[in-house]
């Protein structure tokens, strides 16, 4: 049996054997090469998608905090 852990990628035992400004230089352009595949959402996009977590967020809090009044009544209730 082959323990294919025992044999790392060439490529990157090559990165590991570089200095480190310059993998710090090629993390870098790596990060802003994927940031620009990111599609961005637009104005509108970005308005209706920060209304509607708004609009859940208060109806989560809304939820919870109608739990915690009736759960804390219901405690008095049998407790006293």
């Amino acid at each position: 049996m082959t323990d294919t852990r025992a044999n790392p990628s060439p490529a990157r035992d090559r990165d590991a054997k570089k200095p480190l400004p310059a993998r710090i230089s090629l993390f870098y352009r790596q990060v802003i090469a994927e940031l620009r595949k990111v599609i961005w959402p637009t104005r509108k996009e970005l308005i209706t998608y920060t209304s509607v977590v708004i609009v859940f967020v208060l109806f989560v809090i809304a939820y919870v905090t109608g739990l915690d009044f009736l759960f804390s009544k219901a405690v008095l209730a049998v407790f006293g």
